[in-house]
């Protein structure tokens, strides 16, 4: 039985986990765990690095730092901190986290020199002993918007992993934390500049990220060393394997790149295939004992990634290997291409690219300690026993090919002492022969399979890929003249007997051939263009026709433009000088070739089918293709590339769809010669997307057991109210959300309509629009929905009506008496709590009134979903809270003077231990307002995170409070920090 975080929440849970793997923690007993390293460290709550905590460490780590000169550092330090762009502050600071930053200091002779002053110790005999490692709740953060994610790990005080968690209580989800984590990325970047990743949890599920990762980044960490396994709680497994104090320093000094894109650049760091892959090929190479091994990774997995992560560890680590020279050998000039673009986008110096021959030689015979690209094709005419250095690594792409002629027999004579690593997704196992090609005797020791494994079924347990269905399609009806036929055969054939006949059929008339004919391609064309128009294109996905001949491509791609138009259908194939003319109309050189699959890859230009012949069935990642139709009769590792061209995820994308023109499929036991295990994960039928389809919605319909499902009113009321609170609302919401994604890959389907299917559907559609009306305040929700879903929608159910039952709320008197006129208590509640939490969330931090109300919120909002509080109940608390929140901005007035002088006096009367006249925080707030407003600069982009700006707030508020008004004793950093964000925070509304 799976185990889950206890009813305290996850975030007490998470707090346990950490301190059992020797985090310094606190918070684990309910209270803000960050309040005790703030009053330790005196932190200011606009500060996102505990600087004194890290000057201590600092001194320790580092001879040349001191006393004397600690300050001088972290002033220079706190600069890098100032970047506009997340990603470009966050690549910075990750190279002075990793390497150390430049630091003047005096030396003997009366002049200076340059050091580099670590950060952080990653000497793995003492980094533990030498680092401090503070996992706390509650960090709040105030600049410009407050922010308190749920805990937050420090290394030497400075901010590496932030978590969102959502509790039990709650019941929201990993999505809505990651929700919660962009907006925290948008509203205090800062705190992420020296961030590693993210956490987003709730009490199911634990998924991370890298700092701006989208959310289709973050992801799921499976696996862990013995210390760290725990079947019976998944989460707290993944907690303690990727968050353990060794592995994240690990991953922090050996694990990152920051990779250049077209749309922005990214940060990279692993997955946990790719972690413990590396570290296995580390771990042989240090160990010397086996000199091959094969990491069997399913096509998607990111095996390019893992090479790449490989080399880097292998060049940077000298207790792996003193200085070795490093090669990633793939097989053709097109993988070469991508790798060649892949090394020149990412931050890894070390590498070089052969050229030719010649260069290759000259590289092997040189030995340097780089990373060399190159295609196995280079090896055929290198001399054997060149090798100039004695630590070679070679790791080889798409292994399952590198036995094909004697290139591998060249490659082993050019590099005669190295270690040998094969990567494949499809390795081959041809019989038991010597001379039959084998995978698994070329590349692991006797008695192992492989060194490392992730396997498709894993794939998709994670997410990482797509199930992939198949229909058949090869047994077509052909409108075909069966009496011309037979005329024109006993024409061309007259000679020969009956029997001789029917040899020379068996022997001579192959799938290719059938391809070919007119009226079968004509056949299929309508076949792909119905399909293709009313399964396929509706949610914008793509398609390949995948056919055995060149004169096939291009009958297809014929007919297919005729329908289509030339642009939304483009055919890819190698072109010869003496070539028919059919074939010729559709000749592409490699630079146009390029464009077309650059272009097929972006959701909003042509081509949207492609036809192709041996080209874009290996090394193709484009999520959009959806639909591969498949006219070529393809077996084993081939087939499974040609699977996998589909099943790449893409935001909606339930699965990827073959359709089976050649009866591939019929039988998947002779097509694929693999274990049982991948047999079964690698295509489906697709008959059991539409079972998967009905179990899915029974499940969501049993939300509503007891509760017509009819358009009534108040079928519709009770039902929102159902789904607003736990656990229904948690279930309603990843029930739903998974259930369009099968609708959308199903329909249309006359047994949707038979079955009444649809009609269902259709039901749980209008409470998915009133739901997300109630609880995220959009006007039209159905707008973001999937195409077919919204075509329902727009034919069946009275978008109108829905709003006028369920208005989108916005906070204002006139609510008052609009939420009266709402005949469901829980339907209510949902709106209320939605409205006044959005409502208060950007300005919790204008005002201390704000912070308590939105606390108070959250506490209603927590006990009214987890059952403490009726519905009644919630909606009386609630409306009350908002008559305040109303009451709040009457009186703080409309101006921002006004906000902060308001903020200022009400926090000195309310939030200080002594008693406090209410006419003199008046008086004071006025003078601080006023000058604030002559004295600080406003005027340019960027003045509210200034440091110098920062610096003269401060500085005037000394003067009032201490020189003007004669009150020193009120001086302490909360109190400065807490006027410096109310004007801060009023000024920049």
């Amino acid at each position: 039985m799976v185990s889950v975080p206890n009813e305290g929440g996850v975030e007490r849970s998470l707090l346990s986990w950490l301190d059992a793997v020797g985090w310094e923690v606190h918070g684990q007993d309910g209270s803000r765990g960050a309040n005790v390293l703030d009053g330790k460290y005196d932190r200011r709550s606009n500060e996102v690095i505990y600087w004194n905590l890290l000057k201590e460490q600092i001194i320790e780590i580092n001879d040349e730092i001191t006393e004397d000169n600690a300050d001088r550092f972290l002033n220079s330090l706190r600069r890098e901190l100032d970047y506009e762009n997340l990603l470009e502050g966050n690549q910075n600071f990750h190279e002075l986290l990793t390497k150390g930053k430049t630091f003047g200091i005096e030396n003997a002779r009366g002049g200076n020199d340059t050091v580099y002053v670590d950060l952080i110790d990653f000497d793995p005999d003492d980094f533990l002993e030498s680092n401090r490692f503070h996992a706390v709740n509650q960090f709040s953060v105030s600049r410009g918007a407050t922010i308190r994610p749920d805990v937050t790990l420090f290394v030497n005080g400075i901010p590496l992993v932030t978590m969102e968690l959502k509790s039990v209580a709650q019941d929201n989800d990993y999505y809505d934390a990651i929700s919660d984590l962009h907006q925290y990325e948008e509203d205090v970047p800062r705190l992420f500049i020296p961030g590693l990743f993210n956490v987003a949890a709730d009490t199911m599920e634990f998924r991370y990220g890298s700092v701006g990762a989208p959310d289709e980044f973050y992801e799921l960490w499976n696996e862990a060393p013995e210390q760290y396994a725990d079947e019976d709680n998944p989460m707290k497994q993944a907690v303690q394997a990727l968050c353990n104090p060794a592995t994240l320093v690990d991953v922090l000094k050996n694990f990152v790149f920051f990779e250049k894109r077209p749309g922005g650049d990214a940060k990279i760091i692993p997955r946990y295939t790719q972690y413990y892959a590396v570290n296995r090929i580390l771990d042989r190479v240090r160990e010397g004992v086996h000199d091959r091994g094969l990491i069997w990774h399913t096509q998607g997995s990111g095996k390019s990634f893992t090479m790449l992560y490989a080399a880097e560890n292998l060049l940077s680590r000298s207790e792996v290997a003193r200085n070795p020279q490093v090669f990633i050998i793939v097989d053709t000039d097109k993988l070469n291409s991508q790798m060649r673009d892949q090394l020149s986008n990412l931050s890894l110096a070390q590498w070089t690219e052969a050229k030719s021959i010649d260069h290759l030689q000259e590289l092997i015979e040189e030995g340097s300690s780089q990373l060399v690209l190159t295609t196995i094709q280079k090896f055929q005419d290198v001399e054997p026993d060149t090798q100039g250095n004695d630590e070679v690594i070679v790791m080889s792409d798409e292994a399952h090919r590198f036995m094909e002629a004697d290139l591998g027999s060249r490659l082993d004579a050019a590099l005669p002492n190295s270690s040998h690593f094969g990567f494949t997704g499809t390795p081959v196992r041809e019989g038991e022969r010597e001379k039959d090609r084998n995978t698994f005797t070329e590349f692991s020791p006797e008695g192992e399979d492989y060194l490392h494994r992730y396997s498709v079924k894993q794939g998709i347990e994670d997410g990482l890929i797509l199930p992939v269905y198949f229909t058949l399609r090869h047994e077509m009806e052909w409108k075909v003249s069966e009496d011309a036929l037979d005329e024109k055969f006993e024409h061309e054939f007259r000679g020969m007997t009956t029997e001789e006949k029917r040899e020379f059929i068996s022997k001579n008339v192959t799938s290719r051939t059938m391809a070919e004919l007119e009226p079968r391609v004509d056949r299929a064309v309508e076949e792909i263009d119905a399909h293709y128009s009313e399964k396929v294109a509706p949610n914008g996905w793509k398609g390949m026709v995948v056919t055995p001949s060149r004169r096939s491509a291009a009958m297809y791609g014929e007919r297919l433009q005729e329908r289509r138009g030339e642009d939304a259908v483009e055919v890819l194939y190698t072109s010869t000088n003496d070539d028919p003319d059919l074939i010729r109309k559709f000749h592409t050189d490699p630079e146009e070739r390029d464009s077309i699959v650059e272009s097929f890859k972006e959701p909003d230009e042509d081509p949207s089918l492609l036809v192709v012949h041996n080209m874009l069935l290996t090394g193709f990642d484009a999520p959009i293709l959806k639909t591969m139709y498949l006219d070529r009769n393809l077996k084993d590792h081939n087939l499974l590339q040609a699977i996998a061209r589909t099943n790449r995820p893409a935001d909606g994308k339930q699965n990827g769809e073959i359709v089976d023109f050649q009866g591939v499929f019929k039988n998947i036991d002779d097509a694929l010669d693999y274990e049982a295990e991948t047999k079964a994960y690698a295509a489906r039928d697709e008959e059991e997307l539409f079972d998967d389809l009905v179990d899915q919605l029974e499940t969501v319909m049993d939300i509503f057991d007891g509760i017509p499902k009819d358009d009534s009113q108040e079928a519709t009321n009770a039902a929102v109210s159902r789904i607003s609170k736990h656990p229904e609302r948690r279930e309603f919401k990843q029930g739903f959300r998974r259930l369009q994604n099968l609708y959308e890959s199903v329909a249309p389907d006359g047994r949707l309509i038979e079955e009444g299917i649809q009609d269902q559907y259709k039901w749980l559609s209008r409470i998915q629009v009133a739901f997300e009306r109630t609880t995220s305040g959009k006007e039209a929700p159905e707008d973001d929905m999937r195409e077919k879903t919204r075509q329902i929608i727009n034919e069946n159910v009275d978008v109108g009506e829905i709003r006028d039952d369920f208005p989108t709320y916005k906070l204002g008197e006139e609510f008052l008496e609009d939420a009266e006129g709402l005949d469901n208590p829980g339907v209510k509640a949902s709106q209320i709590a939605h409205a006044t939490q959005d409502h208060l969330h950007p300005r919790t931090g204008q005002n201390p009134h704000y912070q308590r109300l939105s606390e108070r919120v959250t506490e209603i909002v927590e006990r009214w979903q987890g059952g403490e509080v009726a519905d009644p109940e919630a909606v009386e608390a609630l409306k009350s809270i908002e008559e305040e929140v109303l009451e709040v901005e009457k009186e703080a007035g409309d101006d921002a003077d006004e906000r902060a002088k308001y903020a200022i006096e009400n926090h000195l009367t309310e939030e200080l231990d002594e008693e406090f006249e209410r006419e003199k925080a008046a008086d004071i707030a006025d003078s601080i307002v006023d000058q604030f407003e002559d004295r600080v600069d406003r005027a340019y982009s960027g003045w509210q995170t200034n440091k110098a700006t920062e610096q003269d707030i401060e500085e005037l508020i000394l003067d009032v409070i201490a020189l003007e008004y004669n009150r020193p004793d009120l001086i302490d950093d909360p109190l400065v920090d807490a006027i410096r964000n109310y004007l801060v925070n009023n000024y920049n509304a």
